[in-house]
């Protein structure tokens, strides 16, 4: 026994000393606390840092820059730490933003910003971040240096604006920012140099921010305008998410590594594809040093835990001991009501209950009634459309299951529903975003939707308008996108090159449908393979209008905020912000190239070249060297010739200027042209091969066979001896 107590103090002296050592180390940088498992390195120290001060030697050191008063912690030796959470996993950092300044002779100082995490645990923060723009003239970018995204906003206004409130594109513009990013660059560019609001905005600004802190407020602009920005307000705060090592919780208890002290929970992040330590319900403190959480003694904290009989500390919880005549949860606190009392309240409570409840269900059809008005109802139920109740989708719809669900789009999502008659339903149904954001789009949708009749577009079928956002009701595409068969599926619809060259033409009648013969003209304004849909006969049909928009003959629309999807949009539009029927044509263009080439637009050219897919087939139609690109199996040269003509189609779609792109109708045309040209050119091979057929049977040497009473399998072995070589 003496010699087993002797044990338990050596450890527990040994256990206490890993703790010691932690706490013995730097923790302060000037205002900034460092707490475990980080650790300082001082730029003015003599002596090497002590690798047990950082749970990672490589990674979690951050230099301390005392030539400061006071001195400055700094992140890769360039950015400013001014905050370190443990309890968040987050390290706020101070860094410059991109600028660009004008004057009458054009561009006069640029200023890009590349921020580097480097190869450690470190991502930035995508839940916390966002692009900000200020300027008037504004197109603001931001990429990672592999370049395998990119986003951006653009900010537009023809007057001095004051700067308040949030960024609404007016002046200022924001977007989010991507999980799992350790790199970033971002860039501005101006559609007109700044030369219509030169006078009162000649730069603009680009920059991270942490949307927590930053409000475009404070940037003190209300009583001075644009002009005057400075230095002062090109600095802002971005905040990088960090873990402890970069693997799942069950690998750490796996392997038996994890770094979690005690009375803690392992937690992972899916931006940072890592775990972190968190402290249990009930304590408090460092879940990274071995004894770092404490208990908390809610007795102590009446405000945060309240109880108003005899409080009780226990490990990780507390109790309350309520007195006599008071009855109590045993932990929240104690009910001022006597015994004597119990069934007065309970007949009151039941009382409340059922007014409740019938409160509740008025306020329910008072609600559906509302949205049915607001909606237009009244002016709805009147035209052809059909209108739908609530009950009747969620039931369809298996109450929006998620095994139901079709896809995603732009302000939606698309769920797959049976009716009670056995009519297949396609159900959009707005996301969780801004609800002014979404009665706008679902409201334009509807507009548009409402009034489009082709073969060759999605048809909406109903509404349910009892929602506080209308549902769309569409007929249900029962072979999935063109861009699963390009790139998922085994190309079966897509095999031969006559059912492409089809597809092609029936999106682009249904395009001109929509730019020459509706009323007014439609632009759908994100034409990609993802929303064009394949029926049961592999008929293509255009869907999802929550981009579209309707314009009359000769206007064009200003957006304020860049809709489509990049790879698919027209760079005049991404530089002017103006939305024309040609920029449906460059999208469209670049379908075609997918369709020739089986290439998705923002992947790499399989040249290897460092080129996108649209670069590189323009090339390739110069070189002639088209039959390299082609992803399926020509038949014959006149095919080839096809082709050829088809991707000239597809590379004047894709003229930079919109000037110079043939209207919907022209390709339509031409198209139209090469469909003729290629059932001619099969009944033409198909007739030829007959004919070579009934020749070589004519001249066989085995004259004696009577070929009329033979059955088809017996001329098939016939041909087979007499022919090997020929395939019929």
């Amino acid at each position: 026994m003496l010699a087993l107590w002797i044990f338990m103090l050596f450890t527990a002296a040994t256990s206490q000393d890993v703790v010691t050592s932690s706490d013995d180390c730097p923790r302060m940088c000037g205002n900034v606390h460092v707490p475990y498992p980080f650790g300082i390195n001082h730029t003015s120290a003599t002596s090497a840092v002590n690798p047990s001060c950082a749970m990672n030697s490589s990674f979690f050191f951050f230099i301390c820059n005392s030539s400061f008063s006071p001195p400055r912690l700094f992140f890769a030796r360039n950015m400013p730490i001014h905050n370190i959470s443990v309890e968040e996993g987050t390290i706020s950092v101070r860094v410059d933003s991109s600028s660009r300044c004008y004057n009458t002779t054009g561009l006069v100082s640029s200023f890009g910003q590349s921020i580097r995490l480097g190869n450690g645990p470190f991502t930035f923060s995508d839940s916390r971040n966002k692009l900000i723009a200020i300027g008037c003239d504004t197109l603001a970018l931001m990429q990672d240096t592999q370049k395998t995204f990119g986003s951006g906003c653009i900010s537009l206004c023809n007057r001095n604006v004051t700067l308040e409130g949030s960024c609404s594109g007016f002046g200022c513009c924001q977007t989010s920012v991507p999980q799992n990013l350790k790199t970033l660059t971002i860039s501005l560019a101006s559609p007109t140099n700044h030369s219509n609001v030169l006078q009162f905005n000649p730069c603009e600004y680009a920059f991270i921010a942490d949307q927590r802190t930053f409000n475009v407020s404070d940037l003190q602009l209300s009583t001075q305008p644009f002009s005057r920005i400075t230095q002062e307000f090109v600095k802002s705060d971005v905040v990088i998410e960090w873990v402890a090592r970069e693997e799942t919780c069950e690998e750490a208890q796996s392997n038996s590594n994890s770094v979690c002290g005690s009375n803690t929970n392992c937690s992972y992040s899916e931006n940072g594809n890592g775990y972190r330590c968190v402290c249990k319900d009930g304590f408090t403190g460092n879940p990274y040093l071995p004894q770092g959480c404490q208990d908390i003694d809610e007795c102590k904290e009446a405000n945060k835990y309240p109880c108003q009989g005899s409080c009780k500390n226990i490990i990780g919880s507390y109790t309350c001991k309520c007195p006599i005549g008071m009855r109590g949860d045993g932990k929240s606190g104690c009910q001022g009501f006597r015994v004597t009392a119990i069934a007065a309240v309970v007949g009151a409570v039941l009382f409340t209950m059922i007014i409740a409840m019938l409160i509740l269900i008025m306020y329910k059809r008072r609600r559906k009634e509302t949205n049915f008005f607001r909606n237009g109802g009244m002016l709805l139920k009147h035209q052809r459309v059909r209108i739908f109740t609530e009950a009747e989708l969620v039931k369809a719809t298996k109450n929006y299951d998620e095994s139901q669900l079709l896809g995603e789009g732009g302000f939606g999502y698309v769920y797959k529903g049976i009716l009670a008659d056995g009519t297949q339903i396609a159900v959009k149904k707005a996301k969780d975003i801004s609800k002014a954001q979404i009665n706008q789009e679902y409201q334009q949708e509807i507009g548009i939707v409402s009034q489009v009749n082709h073969k060759n577009v999605v048809k909406i079928l109903g509404l349910c308008l009892e929602t506080k956002v209308p549902l769309l009701v569409y007929e249900f595409i029962s072979n999935g996108t063109l861009f699963q068969h390009i790139h998922h599926k085994k190309p079966q619809a897509l095999a031969n090159w006559k059912n492409r060259l089809r597809v092609a033409e029936e999106t682009a009648l249904a395009l001109n449908y929509l730019h020459s013969l509706a009323d007014p003209p439609i632009i759908h304004g994100d034409v990609k393979t993802s929303n064009i849909l394949l029926d049961d006969t592999y008929t293509a049909k255009v869907s999802d209008f929550g981009a579209s928009v309707l314009i009359s003959p000769g206007d064009s629309d200003m957006a304020s905020k860049i809709k489509g999807t990049f790879g698919y949009l027209d760079p005049e539009y991404l530089m002017t912000g103006c939305l024309t029927e040609k920029s449906d044509v460059y999208s469209f263009g670049v379908v075609l190239v997918e369709l020739l080439t089986g290439e998705k637009p923002n992947f790499m050219a399989r040249s290897g070249e460092k080129s996108n897919v649209i670069q590189y087939f323009i090339s390739s139609i110069e070189s002639h060297d088209l039959d390299q690109l082609v992803c399926f199996g020509v038949a014959n040269e006149d095919e080839m010739e096809e082709i050829e003509a088809f991707a000239e189609i597809a590379k004047q779609c894709l003229c930079s200027s919109g000037a110079k792109r043939p209207t919907m109708k022209e390709v339509a045309d031409e198209f139209g042209r090469l469909r003729k040209l290629n059932e001619r050119s099969r009944w033409n091979h198909d007739k030829k091969s007959e004919e070579e057929t009934e020749h070589l049977l004519g001249e066989s040497s085995y004259d004696s066979i009577h070929v009329e009473n033979l059955n088809q399998h017996d001329i098939y072995s016939l041909e087979m001896d007499l022919y090997p070589a020929y395939s019929i």
